[in-house]
């Protein structure tokens, strides 16, 4: 039997790199998944191949950092395929603009809080009643390594990723009692199309030279992802899982 037989899973940001791997992933695993982002060019290539292959999918255009966009989908996905099991905030990431504190224009500061903070708490918000009414549920959230270690140079990302553990920790005490599992992964450098496009050379930032087993890619951190939300996990909660190469060890 598939895993994630007859679950229903809303993954943000699942257009491209990570989320992508997931939710392909996921559906594979015998998921019907919800494809929440903004690029809907790449979001419809995801579901096209997950329908090719015989499973699926929904597309929703969201920002998850617009609340209106957040509850959308989350109504879409009901509509669609009659319940949620799971849901996978993994929308996020910095910029360029990102940096130190006395050098981050403020506008990134906000962008960055907005996609990765504000975005998992208003997709918790809106999907943790029907977690309720469903009997339980997993919700995964994208934390970083910069969470759990000193790192330089992106503390606008530092900072929200700081919020999105510590909330993970919160909600897993809050959402026992409900049988809702809340866990987060805490990726280090990955080759995401993404951070390809940013970085150029992924093994020559500094971060990925320090991490032991170098750099990941995408499907390493979606099977990490897939084992949390699954039930082979259903006795863990609270859980900030690095899935790093070691380098929250070093």
């Amino acid at each position: 039997m598939a895993r994630l037989e007859d679950k229903v899973a809303l993954i943000t940001g699942a257009a491209a790199g990570i989320g992508r791997a997931a939710a392909l992933l996921f559906a594979e695993e015998g998921a019907a998944v919800l494809v929440a982002d903004r690029d809907v060019e790449a979001g419809a290539d995801v579901v096209a191949e997950i329908e090719g292959d015989g499973g699926r999918a929904l597309l929703v255009a969201t920002d998850v950092a617009e609340p209106d966009d957040v509850a959308a989908a989350v109504g879409q996905c009901i509509a669609a395929f009659g319940g949620l099991d799971i849901v996978y905030n993994n929308a996020g990431g910095a910029t360029p603009d990102d940096g130190k504190v006395t050098e981050i224009p403020l506008r990134e500061f906000w962008r960055t809080m907005g996609v990765d903070l504000y975005g998992s708490f208003l997709t918790c918000r809106f999907t943790i009643p029907h977690l309720i009414e469903r009997g339980g549920g997993a919700i995964l959230n994208t934390t970083s390594i910069r969470a759990m270690k000193a790192t330089q140079g992106a503390d606008a990302y530092t900072a929200a990723k700081g919020g999105v553990l510590t909330l993970t920790k919160s909600l897993a005490q809050e959402l026992a009692e409900h049988k809702i599992r809340v866990n987060a992964v805490a990726p280090g450098v990955v080759a995401s199309e993404r951070v390809l496009r940013m970085m150029g050379d992924v093994a020559a930032d500094p971060l990925a030279q320090a991490t032991p087993l170098g750099h990941g890619t995408p499907i390493e951190v979606a099977r990490a992802a897939l084992f949390l939300v699954s039930d082979e996990a259903r006795w863990i909660t609270g859980v900030i899982l690095p899935v790093d190469g070691g380098a929250a060890a070093v």
